[in-house]
C-alpha cells in the first residue's frame, strides 16, 4: 500500500441538485478552500448564494476537463452527480492523486478501480449519506449492541429491517414527493429485490408487489424491499450462529402509496425504457417540487434477537425528520453524513483505499454522536 496522499485542503463539490444542503456550508468551515462546479457558473453562483455561501465557495462550470485542469494532490472530490458518473471521476482523481467521495451505492465500475486507487495513495468514501449511510450507522450499532447482551457463541434467530423513505411532510394524493430524481425512482423499482423472508431467500422481480403495512412509533407505513440485502449480512457483522429469520433492506412510504400508484406500476409492467424516461418527465411535471413544499425523512432500522428465554434482546434506531425553509431533511441528512466523511478525509484519518460510512461499530458510534452534534437527531429505544 502506498502512503496516504496528504489531503491539500482543498474540496471541489461536483453537482448543486436535491441532495447539496447544509453539509456544503460544513465544508465551507472546515476546508481551506471549496469549488462548487455545477452545469454553469451562473447556475453554481445562484446555487451558493441560496445557500447562503456567496464569498465562501467558488462557483465553476463543471467540465470534466476543466475540472482536471484545477485538481491537484490531496485535492477532494465530492461527487453530487449520478451513480454512473462515478467511475470517470474517480478514474480523474486516481491520476489526479486526488481523493474521492460519494454517498452512493459502491458499484462494480468503481470496486474494479479500488486497487490502483491504494496503489496511489487515494480515499475512495462511498456510502456515506442517509440510505446508504447513516442506515448503515444504525445496524453496526444495533448489532454490536445485540452481541454484546446475547453472545457470539449463543444458537440464536434474527430479524433485523432497515427502511427508509423521504415522503410529504403534508400527505397528498399521490402519498409521494420526489426527492431525487424521478427517472432514478422508477428504474429503481424496475430492479429485482433480494432479501430473507420466512428464513429462506427470496427474490421480488417487481418490489412494489413485495409491500407491506409496517408500523413505525405507532404509524403505519408502507414498505417493500429494494436492492439486494443479502450481501449485508456479512457486512454487518452478524454472528454465522446466528439464523436470520428476516433481513430485509427496503423502501418506505406513506400509506396508502401502493394504491395511489396503481397507474405508475402498470406503466413500469409494460414500458420499456423510453417510455419510463418520458413517464419520468411527466411525473416530473404533474408533481412538481415548489419553494412551499416540507420534505420528511424517515428511517427506522429494527434488530430483534431470540436465543432463549435469558437470552433475547430488540432495539430500535428511529430517525424522523422534517425539512425547513432553509433545507429539506433529504438535504440535511444526504450533505451533512457526507461532509462529515469529507472532513475524515481532510484531517487524515481515513486511510488510502474503499471507506465506507460504517466499517466497525466504534467507528459507527463516533459518527453518530457527531452527525447528533450537527443537528441530525435520532433515537434509540432498547428492549430485552
Amino acid at each position: 500500500m502506498s502512503d496516504l496522499v496528504p489531503a491539500s485542503g482543498t474540496v471541489h463539490w461536483i453537482g448543486a441538485g436535491l441532495s447539496t444542503g447544509s453539509g456544503l456550508a460544513a465544508l465551507c468551515e472546515a476546508a481551506d478552500r471549496v469549488r462548487l462546479w455545477h452545469r454553469t457558473e451562473p447556475r453554481a453562483a445562484e446555487a451558493l448564494d441560496g445557500l447562503g455561501l456567496t464569498g465562501r465557495a467558488e462557483p465553476r462550470a463543471y467540465d470534466p476537463d476543466a475540472l482536471a485542469a484545477e485538481l491537484a494532490p490531496g485535492d477532494v472530490v465530492v461527487s453530487m452527480l449520478p451513480a454512473t458518473e462515478h467511475a470517470g471521476l474517480l478514474a480523474l482523481c486516481v491520476r489526479k492523486r486526488a481523493h474521492f467521495a460519494c454517498s452512493s451505492y459502491v458499484s462494480d465500475a468503481v470496486l474494479e478501480q479500488v486497487p490502483e486507487a491504494v496503489a496511489a495513495g487515494v480515499v475512495v468514501l462511498t456510502e456515506a449519506g442517509l440510505d446508504p449511510g447513516i442506515d448503515h450507522l444504525f445496524a453496526h450499532s444495533l448489532v454490536a449492541r445485540a452481541r454484546a447482551a446475547v453472545g457470539d457463541d449463543t444458537a440464536a434467530s434474527y430479524r433485523l429491517t432497515s427502511y427508509c423513505g423521504g415522503v410529504p411532510a403534508e400527505p397528498n394524493d399521490f402519498r409521494y414527493r420526489f426527492s431525487w430524481a424521478p427517472f432514478g425512482v422508477l428504474n429503481a423499482l424496475r430492479s429485482p429485490a433480494r432479501y430473507i423472508d420466512d428464513g429462506a431467500e427470496t427474490t421480488a422481480e417487481r418490489p412494489w408487489e413485495a409491500t407491506r403495512r409496517h408500523v413505525v412509533d405507532g404509524e403505519a407505513f408502507e414498505v417493500y424491499p429494494n436492492r439486494d440485502s443479502v450481501p449485508f449480512v456479512e457486512q454487518y457483522g452478524l454472528p454465522a450462529g446466528w439464523k436470520p429469520r428476516t433481513f430485509v433492506r427496503g423502501t418506505l412510504r406513506l400509506e396508502g402509496w401502493l394504491r395511489a400508484w396503481a397507474d405508475v406500476f402498470a406503466e413500469l409492467r409494460a414500458g420499456d425504457d423510453t417510455r419510463i424516461a418520458a413517464l419520468a418527465r411527466e411525473l416530473a411535471a404533474t408533481y412538481p417540487t415548489t419553494d412551499a413544499d416540507r420534505d420528511r425523512v424517515v428511517l427506522a432500522v429494527s434488530l430483534d434477537v431470540h436465543g432463549g428465554p435469558d437470552r433475547t434482546w430488540s432495539g430500535t434506531y428511529l430517525l424522523d425528520l422534517v425539512g425547513d425553509p432553509d433545507e429539506s431533511a433529504m438535504a440535511r441528512c444526504v450533505s451533512r453524513t457526507l461532509a462529515l466523511g469529507v472532513r475524515h478525509i481532510l484531517d487524515g484519518s481515513l486511510p488510502p483505499g474503499l471507506a465506507r460510512a460504517a466499517e466497525t461499530a466504534a467507528r459507527s458510534e463516533e459518527w453518530l454522536g457527531e452527525l447528533a452534534r450537527e443537528g441530525v437527531h435520532f433515537t434509540l429505544r432498547v428492549d430485552r
